[in-house]
């Protein structure tokens, strides 16, 4: 299964008989749940899950699976049963309050003078915690913060840094492919995108251009670069030196999808098939010794 639980903790699985996929309705994305009966459960249907955060209130998206066909080595936490229509009423009040915390948080922290961005706010489903998530450019001294909002929000308190491209998946968005983002559908780390794999793609180094929702780079530049990599070792360097037809060109450009060699003089440029340039070229080292 390729839908993994960011809610997941080393314990025993055996006591659940199946899982299933659940979605909350801040996120796209779905993550697993265990079945400790056998209960028929159908998509859409509401369900009341224990999470790291607390009891949450989410949907069925992917329907009961035979506990044999769960691959992950993590422990899976609980359905703990059918959302009723109370418990429907009570997320739907908590939204408005977490709202309220919102703009309290907001209003306290410029109070303050802390450089804190406030984003999103999210009661859990029995209201025993407030989860508040800011962005920051730099660490923040939020102590005495947290004792003004325990004392007016009168509940357990997280106050959670998010980086940019967090942002990005909480609010979501569409990509210049014009699919979902990927941070805010299946991706659950952020692995460090630097510009050597626009370089190593022969991408033209135009940083809007490269740039996601977030301003970073965009993940999907990670997606083919280990296969540039590898067929890049089947083209020649840029800047090595052949023959063709005892006329010396330079190699100054290549293209790995339509495996394509530009190679060049002061009086000539030649778009060769790789095929055809192995074929035909003498390159410089080879062509010296034969003379």
């Amino acid at each position: 299964m390729g839908i993994n639980n960011p809610e997941l903790e080393s314990i025993d699985n055996s006591v659940y008989k199946s899982f299933l996929g659940v979605k909350f309705f801040n996120t796209p994305r779905a993550y697993f749940f265990g079945l400790k009966e056998e209960e028929d459960y159908h998509l859409g249907d509401k369900v009341v899950v224990e999470t790291m955060r607390g009891l949450e209130l989410g949907e069925v998206a992917i329907e009961p699976i035979s506990m044999d066909k769960y691959e992950s080595e993590l422990g899976l936490k609980p359905v703990l049963r059918r959302a009723t229509d109370i418990d429907v009423k009570i997320y739907e009040a908590n939204q408005k309050d977490a709202k309220n915390a919102l703009e309290i948080s907001r209003a306290e922290s410029e109070r303050m003078g802390l450089d804190m961005n406030f984003i999103s706010g999210e009661y859990t489903l029995d209201k025993t915690k407030v989860i508040l998530s800011y962005i920051a450019d730099e660490r923040i001294d939020f102590r005495e913060l947290l004792k003004v909002l325990a004392s007016r929000l009168h509940t357990r308190i997280e106050l959670r840094q998010i980086g940019s491209r967090d942002k990005a998946k909480m609010i979501g968005g569409v990509g210049i492919c014009g699919l979902p983002l990927c941070c805010s559908t299946f991706l659950n780390e952020f692995d460090g995108i630097s510009i050597n794999r626009a370089k190593n793609q022969m991408l033209a180094i135009n940083i809007p251009k490269l740039s996601g929702h977030c301003g970073k780079l965009i993940c999907c530049l990670k997606y083919e670069d280990d296969v540039y990599s590898e067929e890049r070792k089947n083209f020649p360097e840029l800047g090595s030196k052949l023959w063709i037809d005892k006329v010396e060109y330079t190699v100054t450009s290549v293209n790995i999808i339509s495996k394509v060699v530009k190679i060049e003089n002061e009086e000539d440029v030649k778009f060769m098939p790789l095929d055809d340039l192995n074929k035909q070229a003498r390159w410089r080292r080879k062509f010296d010794e034969e003379k």
